[in-house]
């Protein structure tokens, strides 16, 4: 299974295909009925394993996952995608709302989670926000551009960053947020700002999402005991800069 190999389902159907990964039937299906209401084509997969198959058969445009699920963890099916080059939008659902889980969901290669129970209002903008990403996340960026800030480097050819000679693989989420910061180094960067820029719409409520990817991006950055560069201004937002 490979990101060439597969092809956006949409393509056949003429509508954004979804698949959605969750073992309550319940849910399952409630999730089903609003997606096709608001216009969205929706497999269902009760498993790990059915999953797997279901995006090897036909890559969807979107994959809404569980974490808790029977064969294989949704965290392990979200590994086995990224690891064979497929960067289809995944939502992660969990029923914890606690950081290790998200930061292990985001980890795994999640480009977003949300937590049980959830208002199906806020999952559809999450679902909205992703696809409008996925879609245009190439735009503006010529072939092969290299941006850099001190000795921190984006090829958005490649997708990959580099801390001096170290080089870095990036989630779609790690890889949005990192250009937004190198296109304006120097620059504090309101969060909201920041949120509609890279997730396309407010968050409901208090969601510290953004929090979270900072620390996983910074965990990243100064893998090596670098110093800091993404730097918090308190009460103002994030900036890209050497203290």
């Amino acid at each position: 299974m490979s990101a060439a190999a597969s092809s956006p389902a949409s393509s056949a159907t003429g509508r954004p295909q979804i698949l959605v990964v969750e073992d309550e039937r319940a849910i399952a299906a409630a999730i089903r009925r609003g997606l096709i209401f608001e216009g969205y084509s929706v497999e269902i997969a009760a498993s790990g394993p059915q999953a797997l198959d279901s995006a090897r058969e036909r890559m969807p445009d979107l994959i809404v996952l569980d974490i808790m699920l029977p064969g294989i963890d949704g965290l392990e099916v979200c590994r086995r995608l990224r690891a064979a080059g497929e960067d289809v939008p995944i939502l992660m659902l969990t029923a914890r709302d606690e950081v290790a889980d998200r930061v292990a969901g985001l980890d795994a290669g999640a480009d977003d989670y949300l937590v049980k129970p959830f208002a199906y209002e806020e999952l559809l903008a999450r679902v909205r926000a992703l696809l409008r990403r996925h879609e245009r996340r190439d735009e503006g960026d010529r072939p092969g551009e290299l941006l850099q800030y001190d000795d921190v480097a984006l090829d958005t050819g490649s997708r990959y960053a580099y801390r001096g000679e170290r080089r870095i693989e990036l989630t779609t989420r790690e890889f949005d947020l990192l250009l937004l910061f190198l296109r304006h180094p120097n620059q504090v960067l309101p969060r909201d700002l920041i949120m509609e820029r890279v997730w396309g719409y407010d968050f409901f409520g208090e969601s510290n999402v953004l929090e979270v990817y900072v620390k996983n991006l910074r965990r990243l950055l100064e893998a090596d005991g670098e110093p800091r560069v993404l730097q918090t201004v308190r009460g103002a937002g994030y900036v890209l800069r050497r203290d």
